[in-house]
């Protein structure tokens, strides 16, 4: 073999290593039924399962402060269903591919958009939201703008989302892909990760580590209830700390 015919050789088989580290999407299935699984994370907070996936050594999961509530949300979770756009003035074919997209969204998904740092269009609004809600969705995710607020508000459909705007997609941005990995700053997001949101942002917990974080936040939870007692019992910082507690 010469040393062009291996270096093309190996040059090939690290990129087909790269492409499923990078492109791969996880197909595990859970223990337990999806819908007791999400049910459980609900009555949960991201900032406990956030600590979890610390403890897994994944300090990265939280998506960017930048991404807000809409309202004050109790703990929503769903399963990742993703979206990237992008600023483009064409037309051509945005709407079938948006037509193929809403019909893809499934039960209990939760949208997780990216729009390449968008800064103009609306990506989301008051008739994706009745859509989305009337196949099941969860929530959505938009790291760009929202608008027709109002009818988001009155259809109680939890939205996360950057900006409000009344400018929208069509001659703005284009949708190019679906249910593809998504790198969200440091966040990377595949379809079918576990995710949550509340009032203190948007989550994301790697589908083949779902079950034993929420196995750990669940103990965590119940850790904490002792420590708030502890608290109200008027025990000091050391006591609390010398029986197991944490602040």
């Amino acid at each position: 073999m010469s040393v062009d015919q291996y270096k093309k050789e190996v040059g090939m088989m690290n990129l087909e290593r790269l492409i499923k580290e990078r492109e791969s999407i996880e197909q595990v299935v859970f223990p337990i039924p999806d819908k007791e699984l999400l049910t459980r994370f609900e009555q949960l907070y991201t900032g406990a399962v956030n600590d979890v996936l610390r403890e897994f050594c994944l300090l990265n999961q939280a998506l960017p402060n930048r991404i807000l509530p809409l309202r004050e949300y109790q703990t929503v979770a769903g399963f990742a269903f993703t979206v990237k756009s992008a600023p483009n003035t064409l037309i051509k074919g945005e709407m079938e591919l948006r037509t193929q997209m809403l019909d893809a969204m499934h039960e209990d998904a939760f949208v997780i958009w990216e729009t390449s740092r968008d800064e103009q269009a609306t990506s989301w609004g008051g008739v994706m939201t009745a859509t989305a809600k009337g196949k099941g969705v969860k929530a959505a995710c938009i790291d760009g703008g929202i608008r027709d607020t109002h009818q988001i508000l009155e259809a109680a459909f939890p939205v996360f989302y950057k900006y409000r705007s009344s400018n929208g997609s069509l001659g703005r941005c284009l949708i190019s892909h679906y249910q593809t990995v998504l790198q969200v700053d440091t966040v990377t997001v595949r379809p079918g990760d576990v995710v949550l949101g509340d009032v203190d942002g948007v989550l994301v917990v790697p589908r083949n580590i779902a079950y034993p974080v929420l196995l750990r936040a669940e103990e965590i939870k119940e850790n904490e209830k002792k420590i708030f007692t502890w608290v109200q019992a008027g025990e000091t910082a050391q006591e609390i700390t010398e029986k197991g507690g944490y602040f």
